[in-house]
């Protein structure tokens, strides 16, 4: 560990790539040997992406997710999860065992009510000060973008989705 600061940054927005960034940048920090852990809010399924991490002992991956909901209610088991990962990675991010933390679909598990804001400003307030969060998902609420150091909005201006192309393995998924 060193004692570079560690800042905040959201990617979010409508657009494809939100995900993509964050795993370029814990590729970035196992090249200049940080340990990172991933965790994945909502998520369950194994992407292509998380295959080809488990060959990189320094990134750390764990999925919270109990498959996808978004077109429907979450149940009682989605909201649970999320209030255990949401636990567990803040013990995670405290414990100072990793460089880079990384909260992949956590404004989606706030936008859909499966954690409370207030804890996750709470998770960033207590930050500690070496340590690189990043959060990623669609809908960021504003209180989060104003307590971020770095802000990406990633905007969709054209996606091969709308021609009826399902998600690629390998590319998309």
């Amino acid at each position: 560990m060193n004692n570079m600061k560690g800042y905040v940054q959201v990617y979010t927005g409508n657009g494809k790539g939100k995900t993509t960034a964050a795993l370029g940048l814990s590729l970035r920090a196992c090249g200049a040997n940080k340990k990172v852990f991933i965790a994945q809010f909502i998520k369950s399924m194994e992407y292509s992406e998380l295959k080809a991490l488990k060959h990189l002992s320094s990134i750390h991956v764990k999925l919270y997710g109990h498959g996808c909901f978004i077109t429907q209610n979450p149940k009682e088991e989605d909201i649970l999860a999320a209030k255990n990962a949401l636990k567990e990675v803040s013990d995670l991010l405290t414990s100072g065992s990793y460089d880079v933390v990384i909260l992949d679909e956590i404004t989606i598990a706030i936008f859909y009510r499966l954690i409370h804001i207030q804890d996750v400003l709470s998770l960033i307030q207590n930050k500690p000060s070496h340590v690189e969060l990043i959060l990623t998902g669609r809908y960021c609420p504003k209180e989060i973008i104003d307590a971020a150091d770095l802000v990406t909005e990633m905007k969709e201006v054209k996606h091969y989705y709308t021609k009826g192309v399902l998600s690629r393995e390998g590319i998309d998924k």
